[in-house]
């Protein structure tokens, strides 16, 4: 069997760098959410309304991930995957470097806000063709047996732009005093971002067309029809079975990176800086979490890996809560051991991209998980919010319970790839 080349190598690396930059991108916004809101609506505008018009453009970009992604897979079954592959990060860079350029509300009024939902849409779009896109394009350049160690390299690559983000975001606030942040400083996050990625664009160029695409096109096995309809027609079951991984993944993302640093905040009075610090720690084991995960998987089948893992997260979330309120000093050794075990997320897209034949995998892949993340991920901090009043532990039950449903697909994975087997 063939092993991973230096080709192989690189085509990881500029895939996962270009990842990570592009998820910079997309959660950058976040970061500066309340600078942006005062520079970009009516200075007598109630705060309040302000940050839910400011959180209403962040999340329009999940909302139009869905969209964005179908039609990106669309041509990327019938194009070719490099082709889109270079197109999602060309249209995240633009409007990235865009936003840091754009007049505030001050200079062009309400054309300010208006622009700004319209760049925030072009990222979203852009982001729902990278990720499974990023996915297809490294599953169909390694060997098989080197799946789960390809996505998994990718996801991290992927998650070490949240990092990124967050590290920049703390820069930026340590070197520019409030005033400078407010007057410019803001900006320089977003057109480092920008134009980083348009070098990336640059260097996505020396990268291949996938063997598995080539083939097919040589043979004349394109989709001769809609591959959405396809998709939808004939591999049900493994659109569901996509969808449910994707919650697993949106709630281990979410709740346990993206929320808990601000709930530890509310719930244990832990100070801002303390679990902005373990945040970091976390989400960098989180992403050698992902390589050592997605390599397990090559080795030890992703069914019972992934039941393994899931295990583990929801022992390890709840450990995390229960201790972070009676030993708070301990808080980096408990966060990065729980952002380990988030990497079982790992697994994910190579079970995922597997799932689906090559003439519609893009398209099946894409369609699944951006239709699941924008609803999973949308609605996980509604319901979380809803649920800590009555359940002081709503995050990590949350998480448990998706853990269960982890555990049980990767059982049943197992069982269907020791039955093929026999």
């Amino acid at each position: 069997m063939r092993t991973l080349t230096r080709q192989d190598y690189k085509t990881l690396l500029l895939a996962a760098l270009g990842g990570a930059l592009e998820f910079y991108d997309f959660i950058i916004f976040v970061f500066f959410a309340v600078v942006i809101g005062k520079l970009f609506f009516p200075s007598d505008m109630p705060d309040w309304l302000r940050q839910v018009q400011t959180f209403g453009i962040f999340a329009a970009g999940y909302l139009a991930r869905p969209l964005g992604g179908i039609v990106m897979a669309h041509f990327g079954d019938l194009l070719g995957r490099k082709r889109m592959f270079m197109l999602s990060i060309f249209l995240m860079s633009v409007p990235t470097l865009a936003i840091g350029l754009l007049p505030t509300y001050s200079s062009i009024g309400i054309w300010a806000p208006l622009l700004l939902l319209g760049l925030r849409v072009l990222q979203g779009a852009a982001i729902g063709g990278e990720v499974p896109g990023a996915w297809v394009f490294v599953t169909e350049h390694v060997p098989p047996r080197h799946t789960g160690f390809a996505c998994g390299t990718l996801t991290a690559g992927l998650t070490s732009g949240i990092l990124l983000g967050s590290l920049v975001a703390m820069s930026i606030n340590k070197i520019y005093s409030p005033a400078e942040v407010l007057a410019e400083g803001w900006r320089v996050p977003f057109i480092i971002g920008g134009v980083f990625g348009l070098v990336s664009v640059w260097l996505r160029q020396w990268l291949h067309e996938t063997p598995v695409f080539k083939e097919m096109q040589a043979k004349q096995e394109l989709a001769n029809e809609l591959p959405l309809r396809k998709v939808i027609r004939d591999h049900r079951p493994a659109v569901i079975q996509t969808m449910l991984l994707t919650w697993l993944l949106s709630a281990a993302i979410v709740v346990m990176i993206l929320m808990t640093p601000t709930l530890i905040q509310k719930l244990y009075a832990v100070p801002a800086a303390v679990a902005l610090q373990a945040s970091s720690i976390a989400t960098l084991s989180l992403s050698f979490g992902c390589i050592i995960f997605g390599a397990a998987a090559d080795r030890f089948g992703a069914g019972r890996v992934l039941s393994a893992g899931c295990i583990f997260l929801g022992l390890t979330s709840a450990l995390f809560y229960q201790q972070v309120a009676i030993a708070p000093e301990n808080i980096n050794a408990l966060y990065a051991l729980c952002g380990f075990f988030v990497g079982v997320i790992g697994i994910v897209p190579s079970m995922a991209v597997k799932a689906f034949p090559p003439v519609v995998r893009f398209s099946g892949l894409s369609f699944s998980y951006n239709v699941a993340y924008a609803v999973f991920g949308g609605l996980t901090p509604v319901m979380i919010s809803l649920l800590l009043p009555l359940d002081r532990l709503a995050p990590v039950h949350y998480v448990e319970v998706l853990s269960v449903l982890g555990i049980g697909i990767g059982l049943y994975s197992w069982r269907g790839a020791r039955a093929q087997v026999r």
